[in-house]
């Protein structure tokens, strides 16, 4: 039996939202399964390299306990030998934090698609015109809201550890050549090299803090957003004071990731677009709900405005509020300040 004109046209608008987040959730289950299989094959490579690492370790104490009997082309192939084990253990150390950083991540991103797709199912999203409307909307914000960050990091990495690497490379190659015309300055570079080294080892321990803080999965909440504010202090320049009240518990994974992303990206609007230098963060772990706050001095701005600007972080922070039953309140006006709250529902 056909069906009316307009009863197809209701059909195909209700199909594609649901057609987008599962073609964004196979994608996700597909990276999710590139990724385990790649931390499986990196967790046997670290085993395998600390292994080399402790042997060569050994040699070279052997070496050292009688370096004067030693030939010196010997002596630098198992410094050599050690340096290099060294490099790759260390290398492979910071993959492995990497991919398991990133499985959190998509593990997180699959739960969400998923709650958005039990949503349209059950038919929260559908119903009506307008139901179809935002549930597609909201499809879209976080669909392109991934991809922004993707194009974020991509950058970081590319102007950053990328950058530093490279640089790596040349100083070494510098220190070679020099290590038989000039030891003294071989020795300066190397030097040079292992403060570059210590520098960009704390930017990538930064940058991975900042994609995901493995002490938020081992602490919890509140002891990762202190953490957070005091190294945002430090970086940006600015003063940010956190006051948490409450019960400080666990609670679900989604919920804290979710409430610390959400503070992340206010703190730097209020910073970053706001002009603001000093912030206050306030977090009340209630009985049955999670309380974020923040106030800043900042140059504030007007909300009708904002809505006609697609504020894209604002609204999906409030989107992603709603879905979990939570609100998003704002309080702001040009000059003065802002007050942002985002309120969500717990278990007790």
């Amino acid at each position: 039996m056909a069906l009316p004109a307009d009863e197809k046209v209701q059909t195909s608008s209700i199909e594609d939202p649901k057609q987008l987040i599962q073609t964004e959730l196979d994608e996700t289950a597909r990276a999710l399964k590139e990724i385990t299989l790649m931390l499986e094959q990196s967790r046997v490579e670290l085993g395998k390299l600390t292994q080399r690492n402790t042997a060569v370790n050994t040699h070279l104490q052997q070496i050292h306990d009688q370096v004067d009997k030693v030939p010196k082309e010997e002596l630098r192939t198992v410094y050599d030998s050690a340096l290099d084990a060294q490099q790759r253990l260390f290398q492979m150390r910071g993959q492995l934090e990497k991919l398991q950083s990133d499985q959190t991540h998509l593990e997180h991103y699959k739960g969400l698609l998923e709650h958005l797709q039990g949503a349209t199912n059950t038919g929260g999203m559908g119903g009506n015109g307008k139901g179809e409307k935002n549930g597609m909307a909201s499809v879209e914000m976080l669909v392109n809201a991934q991809e922004s960050e993707r194009q974020r990091l991509s950058r970081q990495m590319h102007d950053g550890p990328a950058q530093a690497l490279s640089n790596f490379i040349l100083q070494t190659e510098i220190a070679m050549r020099l290590l038989d015309v000039d030891p003294a300055q071989a020795r300066n570079e190397l030097s040079n090299l292992k403060v570059a080294a210590m520098s960009t080892f704390q930017k990538v321990r930064n940058f991975i803090f900042e994609l995901r803080p493995m002490m938020l999965d081992d602490l919890g909440l509140a002891p990762t957003i202190r953490r957070y504010a005091d190294s945002f202090k430090e970086q940006a320049g600015v003063e940010v004071s956190v006051i948490i009240s409450g019960s400080e518990r666990r609670l679900e994974s989604y919920v804290e990731v979710m409430v610390f992303r959400s503070m992340q990206e206010l703190l730097s609007n209020a910073v970053h677009q706001n002009q603001a230098s000093l912030v206050k963060i306030q977090l009340d772990i209630g009985d049955s709900a999670i309380r974020l706050s923040l106030d800043d001095n900042g140059n504030g701005f007007d909300i009708d405005s904002l809505e006609k600007e697609s504020n894209l972080s604002l609204k999906l922070i409030k989107d992603r509020a709603e879905m979990l039953g939570g609100k998003f309140d704002i309080d702001t006006a040009p000059g003065k300040g802002a007050r942002v709250t985002l309120t969500i529902p717990i278990n007790p």
